[in-house]
């Protein structure tokens, strides 16, 4: 049955600010490191004392063509700074050096999958470089705000969606790739709980077949992915609530509150003219030519939309397989370096997903820190395909002494411990005689049509074996013989 709120469509815009993985600021050679003592990565020039000047990390401008090139962006060739003028107590120059009219990256997309496998395609405003603000501190001092300049002067680089998103869900897939994709890049390491990777979301709702937008709505302050769904799918009651009501609302700023679930008023949102952006004076235009967006997109490692349709499309694996693999891009690369040493891509997937995943839980590790190599693995599967050990003898005595020494080649291990599958007929036909004469009316049982006695026959036989003969051709021996 329909409600109120299926006469509504939501529109959604999100801003995410990238905080980006240099040594240095954007515009000081002050470190950018998460986590050190309050106020000890400043100097004069984060600080904006009188007569500093800044300077370009070329760094931010790499990765900025990097992201633009992985989202099909166009790339400008004449960069503008600009000033970008409001007085907050975390922003001591009392302006922030962004980009206002010569954004670094136009236009571009981010593809994200629909629940039922179709794809929809984000398209992107711009992505421009900027200078993040320090952090206020209101819950350490009952009647002060504290405030901490470390983050003043990192880089961001603040990509704007266009209201190309309909649904929270939708939104959540849209950040989930942009916080894959930039961790593909090496550009920032997408944890939003420390702030490096944040969100603002924008958010209207109209009359379903209306073309005029409703009052925007910005909603900030959002520490997770699923926490600024939640953001929306709030910010889209209140908001159909209010107009059912006959009620208007302001465009204003909001914050959520992630314990209580709702948004509350922070300030009304500032119009553009409010910054009084203007060029800035202290840093030149910088010019990027066509010769070095090449050299940058010779850098591009493998992304994972790309590597994904690979895996489904040419390895045949399933989607949901490829899906796990791509999400890390860890995981990714050394399933990559797995791949090319075997061909047996199931196999490689089940060995990932399986036992080498088990291990990374179990011993906390990161698959970086995981001390088998992809080769290592790619022979012990072809050990196995080549029935020199069964997969129950590889996954329980040949792999975990791999671990323990993972220089030695798996078939040296299952040699010096005769694990080595046992092919010799008339050593198998010893064992088989052995069984039949332990149990004569189970033979006769079978003969009389209890032909799932062989799983009986088969376990006894690999017992003798110790584990270590080949099961196909125990099981056509024992047939053979049992029909004697």
């Amino acid at each position: 049955m329909d409600t109120i709120y299926d006469k509504y469509e939501p529109v959604i815009g999100l801003e995410v600010h990238i905080q980006l993985l240099t040594r240095s600021k954007a515009y000081s050679s002050d470190a950018n490191e998460y986590g050190n003592m309050p106020n000890t990565n400043i100097d004069p020039i984060s600080l904006g004392h009188p007569g500093t000047l800044p300077k370009a990390n070329k760094k931010v401008i790499e990765h900025a063509v990097k992201l633009g090139l992985a989202c099909n962006c166009h790339i400008t060739e004449v960069n503008q700074y600009a000033r970008k003028n409001y007085f907050y107590a975390d922003l001591p120059k009392g302006y922030q050096i962004t980009q206002d009219k010569t954004p670094i990256c136009t236009g571009g997309h981010i593809t994200i999958k629909n629940d039922d496998g179709t794809e929809k395609q984000i398209f992107l405003t711009r992505i421009h470089m900027e200078e993040d603000a320090g952090k206020n501190i209101h819950d350490q001092a009952p009647y002060h705000t504290l405030v901490d300049l470390n983050r003043a002067g990192v880089p961001l680089l603040e990509m704007v969606s266009e209201p190309d998103i309909r649904k929270s869900e939708e939104a959540y897939k849209y950040l989930t790739e942009v916080r894959k994709l930039v961790r593909y890049l090496d550009i920032c390491d997408g944890n939003m709980e420390e702030g490096s990777l944040r969100c603002d979301a924008n958010i209207s709702v109209m009359k379903k077949g209306s073309t005029e937008f409703g009052t925007k709505v910005e909603v900030k302050n959002m520490n997770s992915i699923r926490n600024v769904q939640r953001a929306i799918e709030y910010e889209i009651k209140r908001q159909i609530d209010l107009l059912e009501n006959g009620e208007s609302f302001p465009m204003e700023t909001r914050n959520f509150d992630a314990v209580t679930g709702k948004t509350h008023s922070l300030r009304s949102k500032e119009a553009a003219n409010d910054y009084r952006y203007f060029p800035e004076p202290d840093l030149q235009p910088v010019i990027i030519s066509e010769k070095y967006i090449e050299q940058v997109r010779s850098t591009l490692p493998p992304l994972p939309d790309f590597l994904f349709k690979k895996y489904v499309n040419q390895y045949g694996l399933s989607e949901y397989d490829a899906g796990v693999i791509t999400d890390s891009k860890s995981i990714a690369l050394y399933f990559e370096d797995l791949i090319a040493n075997t061909t047996n891509y199931k196999a490689a997937v089940n060995w990932l997903m399986g036992d080498i995943k088990s291990t990374l839980n179990q011993e906390a590790l990161s698959i970086e820190k995981f001390p088998v190599k992809p080769a290592q693995i790619a022979a012990l599967i072809q050990l196995i395909d080549e029935n020199k050990i069964s997969h129950t003898v590889a996954s329980q005595k040949v792999y975990p002494k791999l671990l323990e020494q993972p220089d030695k080649s798996p078939y040296d291990i299952a040699e010096q411990n005769n694990w080595l599958q046992q092919n010799d007929a008339n050593s198998l036909n010893e064992f088989i005689n052995q069984v039949i004469g332990k149990y004569p009316d189970k033979v006769q049982d079978y003969k009389n049509g209890k032909t799932n006695l062989l799983g009986l026959f088969m376990g006894e036989v690999m017992k003798l074996s110790k584990g270590v003969a080949d099961p196909k051709l125990i099981n056509e021996l024992l047939k053979k013989k049992l029909e004697e």
